[in-house]
């Protein structure tokens, strides 16, 4: 089986080759056989019916400085592709949005993954809402009345954007800290959106566990722990990867959600659990399948084609 595949992500001539997600897919997808092309989210055309896109034929190698090459651009009918692959990363806006309606107009007779519809419908920290008994204490608010509420409650919070990703705009509130009102007006300055606030989950000082799915069954994790003096775990504010395997606990939430990502076309999802606590399902641009790769002597990548091969065959 041979496809054409179309990659909406962000500049690839800026990704890490050793981390980045979107690069070992569209190599394996490469590697394949299929042809691949590249375009960016602001590309998108649509004219008439037609949604099309300012492409380029791309060829990937892992070679530090030298790892792509691109050809020359097209107005490109992504009709006419077999699959596309939505990996711009968040923020989860409205630029985000309307590219998903876009893309649905294709899908799926051009197979887009994630499905555009269902990732425009499960907003990463709103989504996870819908599964009963695998969050910590939560709630999404704008009040400032409410939110102190919930702080008086469980003292020990974290409040952060509901829209916001990589960790940015993440507090740790702890007992006696004094900046909530501070915080809320800043927020309020920010965002017109609600914030989400949570009951503290000590056990992140053990790591945020990165959880892949695929097709939803969970096929591998990589532990995260946060630096010294840091509540985030993200990679890129200096959480440290270290290897890790399924918990009993983790299995179950991981088959609370499975069957729901699989019905609505989520074939590559990245969940969140610290200590017994789904915390996130990510959705739009899941990451970490490289480093559970080094660690588990694994390639994630290649379970990934399997599934969309089988879906378009």
């Amino acid at each position: 089986m041979t496809l054409s595949v179309a990659v909406q992500m962000d500049p690839v001539e800026a990704i890490d080759i050793d981390a980045d997600t979107t690069f070992v897919l569209a190599l394996e997808a490469q590697e394949r056989g299929h042809v691949v092309y590249f375009y960016l989210p602001r590309d998108l055309v649509f004219r008439e019916g037609k949604l099309q896109a300012y492409a380029r034929p791309m060829h990937l190698r892992r070679n530090h400085g030298d790892h792509v090459t691109l050809g020359n651009v097209a107005l490109m009918d992504l009709a006419e592709m077999d699959v596309i692959l939505m990996r711009q990363d968040p923020p989860f806006d409205m630029s985000y949005i309307t590219a998903t309606h876009m893309l649905e107009k294709i899908h799926p007779k051009t197979l887009v993954v994630n499905d555009p519809f269902e990732v425009r419908n499960a907003p990463e920290k709103i989504f996870v809402t819908k599964f009963e008994g695998v969050m910590p204490p939560t709630m999404i608010a704008s009040s400032a009345e409410a939110i102190r509420d919930f702080r008086e409650e469980y003292e020990d919070i974290i409040v952060k954007p509901l829209y916001g990703n990589g960790g940015a705009g993440v507090f740790h509130l702890s007992p006696g800290d004094e900046n909530l009102s501070a915080l809320l007006e800043m927020f309020t300055q920010m965002y017109r959106e609600p914030v989400i606030v949570q009951k503290y989950v000590p056990e992140v000082r053990e790591g945020d566990k990165r959880i892949i799915l695929i097709d939803g069954k969970p096929v591998g994790a990589i532990n995260r722990i946060p630096a010294a003096g840091e509540s985030r775990s993200n990679m890129h504010v200096g959480g440290r990867p270290v290897a890790s395997t399924l918990t009993p606990r983790e299995r179950e939430i991981c088959s609370t959600i499975g069957p729901e990502l699989a019905r609505r076309g989520m074939i590559l999802v990245g969940i969140d659990v610290i200590g017994d606590w789904l915390t996130e399902i990510n959705v739009t641009s899941p990451t970490g399948l490289q480093e559970i790769n080094r660690y588990d002597g694994v390639k994630l990548e290649s379970l990934f084609w399997d599934a969309v091969e089988k879906k378009v065959g």
